[in-house]
C-alpha cells in the first residue's frame, strides 16, 4: 500500500469511528405505549399519582396487532379498540352452573336479587368470536345503570315489567331481549331444562345489532374515564398505602352461594369459590380468578312482597373495599350521573389504581356489611 492509500485508508476510518461514536450518543426517542395516560407509578406511601409512563418496547411491537383493554388493561384483538362492549345477565342459581364463557370476561358485578340469590353481569369487550356465555337470565334495572357506564349492548331475556320496561325502553337503552330475539340471537341446548338453558353467542350478537340498527362503536353517551391501571411491570402495592390490611380469604357475606375468594400466592390472582366448591367456567373447565376485587356497599330496599329489590346506583357517600396481590384498603365510591362511572378513592382521597387484570365487583347492601369477612 502506497502513502496516499494508506492516508485515505486511515481518513475512513477515521470518519466511520466519528459517526459510530455521534450514534452512540445519539438520546433514542421515546415510544409512548397507547395507553400511557392511563398508567400510574407511586410516589409516596399515601398516594397514587397518575402520570405517563413508557411500556418497554416489546410491548409496542406487539401493540401492532393488539391493543389495551379498557375492561382489565390485558391485550386484546386491535379489531374490539372503540367496539361496544357486551354485558349479559348470568343465572347464578346452582341449577345454572357451571356457567359458560364468564372467565372471558373482563368485569364481572354479582348482585344481590329476590330470594337472597345473586345474579352475574359479565362484560366482555373482545367477544365477537365466543361462542357460548351463558346461561342467560332476565334483568333487573340497578343493572342497567352498570350497562350504561361502559356504553355496553345489554343481553337479557325479559325481567320484571313493572321495574325494567321503563329504562329497557329508553332510547339510550341497547337491549338484546331473549323473550323476543330466542332462536336469532340466542339459542337453547338440550342438556338442560328452561330456563336454564339460554345462551348467547358474538355471532348471535351481530345479528342482534344488524335487526336492532344498533350502533356498533362506542355512542356519544360513552364517557369513558373508568378504571385507571398500573403498569404491568411496575403493580401497586397496597402495603404502601396507609391503613392497608392483609386479606388472604375475603367473603362479601351472600346467604345462598356463600361465594369467598382465595388469594394464591403462586398465581398472584384471587381463585373464586361458591356453593362449597370451585367456581369454573364449563367451556375451559378452569376456576374463576381474579387479580382484582371490590366489595361496593350500597343502599338497597325491598319494593314488594315478592322480595324484589332496589339499588342506589347513584350516590357519594357509600364506601367499600378494594383487594389485590392479597392485601385491602377501606375504600369509598361515587357515581353521579347515568353514564358516568362509578369511581373509587382511598382514605386520602386518591383515586384507587387497579393492578392489571381481570376485576369483580360485589355489589353488597349496606345494612348487610357486617356479614363481610375478611381473613388475613
Amino acid at each position: 500500500m502506497n502513502i496516499n492509500n494508506r492516508n485515505k485508508y486511515l481518513f475512513v476510518i477515521l470518519v466511520v469511528s466519528i459517526l459510530l461514536a455521534g450514534c452512540k450518543n445519539q438520546k433514542q426517542e421515546p415510544v409512548l405505549d397507547p395507553v400511557s395516560v392511563n398508567s400510574v407509578s407511586q410516589e409516596s406511601t399515601t398516594s397514587q399519582t397518575v402520570e405517563n409512563v413508557v411500556e418497554p418496547t416489546e410491548e409496542v411491537t406487539l401493540s401492532e396487532n393488539l391493543v389495551r383493554s379498557e375492561l382489565s388493561n390485558e391485550w386484546i384483538s386491535a379489531s374490539s379498540q372503540g367496539q361496544r362492549p357486551i354485558a349479559v345477565m348470568i343465572n347464578n342459581i346452582i341449577n345454572a352452573i357451571p356457567q359458560s364463557g364468564i372467565s372471558k370476561a373482563g368485569v364481572i358485578y354479582e348482585c344481590p336479587v329476590e330470594g337472597n340469590l345473586t345474579r352475574l353481569m359479565a362484560v366482555f369487550d373482545d367477544w365477537e368470536e365466543l361462542d357460548k356465555i351463558g346461561p342467560v337470565r332476565s334483568a333487573r334495572d340497578y343493572f342497567v345503570y352498570w350497562v350504561y357506564e361502559w356504553d355496553a349492548i345489554y343481553c337479557h331475556f325479559g325481567g320484571p315489567k313493572l321495574y325494567v320496561d321503563a329504562l329497557l325502553s329508553r332510547d339510550v337503552t341497547n337491549n338484546l331481549d331473549g323473550t323476543s330475539l330466542d332462536g336469532t340471537v340466542y339459542y337453547r341446548t338440550k342438556d338442560r331444562v328452561a330456563p336454564h338453558n339460554a345462551y348467547v353467542s358474538g355471532e348471535g350478537i351481530l345479528k342482534g345489532l344488524e335487526l336492532k340498527k344498533y350502533q356498533a362503536e362506542h355512542t356519544d353517551n360513552y364517557q369513558g374515564n373508568h378504571f385507571t391501571f398500573a403498569l404491568e411491570d411496575s403493580p401497586v402495592d397496597l402495603t404502601a398505602i396507609e391503613g392497608s390490611f392483609d386479606a388472604m380469604t375475603i367473603k362479601p357475606g351472600y346467604p345462598i352461594n356463600k361465594p369467598y375468594f382465595e388469594y394464591h400466592l403462586d398465581t398472584g390472582l384471587y381463585h373464586r369459590y361458591q356453593y362449597g366448591k370451585e367456581h369454573i367456567d364449563d367451556l375451559t373447565n378452569q376456576q374463576l380468578t381474579f387479580k382484582n376485587v371490590i366489595f361496593q356497599k350500597t343502599y338497597h330496599e325491598v319494593r314488594d312482597a315478592n322480595g324484589y329489590l332496589s339499588f342506589q346506583d347513584h350516590d357519594s357517600t357509600r364506601d367499600g373495599y378494594y383487594f389485590t396481590n392479597g392485601k385491602g384498603i377501606h375504600i369509598r365510591w361515587k357515581k353521579e350521573s347515568d353514564f358516568g362511572a362509578t369511581k373509587y378513592y382511598d382514605d386520602n382521597n386518591n383515586e384507587v389504581i387497579l393492578n392489571t387484570g381481570k376485576t369483580m365487583i360485589c355489589i353488597i347492601p349496606d345494612q348487610k356489611a357486617s356479614d363481610i369477612v375478611i381473613e388475613p
